[in-house]
């Protein structure tokens, strides 16, 4: 048993040796006692985006803009009084939202933000909204967010209605 430990031993002793034969020279260089210096870091000021709104303080409040009213959205009606196609009838919830400030959010108008966002709209079986998403953002995340929430306020859309499309949002100021 002794024999066999021996052996294994002097085989190991001997691979190890063989192993760090070829690197044994670079570990006994000598190397240059030169400190590498890492590269200049290079620095640019630029200004900030035009879509970000400046800081404010909180001690002192500025003068706030003039808010821009965007036009009203006005559906056309049948005869009857009632709107004449699903496509109506969502222009004309869109029209109460505006009334009521809950459309074009005031942030947005004070900004002069402008955009189209494209929705991916479905309609569950009672023609309410069952799921909605943006397929095309307008650029700014304030218009998106406020498109997905006047589509997600629809209710009752006529049986005419697609159970999915593509509706566009616009927001103008004109």
């Amino acid at each position: 048993m002794i024999r066999t430990d021996t052996r294994l031993t002097l085989a190991l002793a001997l691979s190890l040796a063989v192993h760090l034969l070829p690197v044994l020279p670079a570990l006994l260089a000598e190397r240059p006692a030169v400190p590498v210096e890492p590269p200049p870091l290079l620095a640019s000021l630029r200004p900030p985006p035009v879509d970000v709104p400046p800081l404010v303080m909180p001690e002192a409040e500025p003068p706030r803009p003039a808010v821009r009213q965007p036009p009203p959205v006005v559906a056309k009606a049948s005869p009857a009084g009632r709107p004449r196609s699903w496509q109506e009838e969502v222009r004309r919830q869109f029209g109460q939202q505006q009334q009521r400030g809950e459309f074009y959010p005031a942030e947005a108008i004070a900004r002069g933000l402008q955009g189209e966002v494209v929705v991916l709209l479905m309609l569950g079986t009672d023609g309410s909204v069952a799921a909605a998403r943006v397929e095309q953002g307008s650029g700014h995340r304030l218009l998106d967010d406020a498109a997905l929430n006047a589509v997600r306020a629809l209710r009752s859309l006529p049986a005419d209605a697609p159970r999915e499309t593509l509706l566009p949002v616009r927001f103008r100021l004109d």
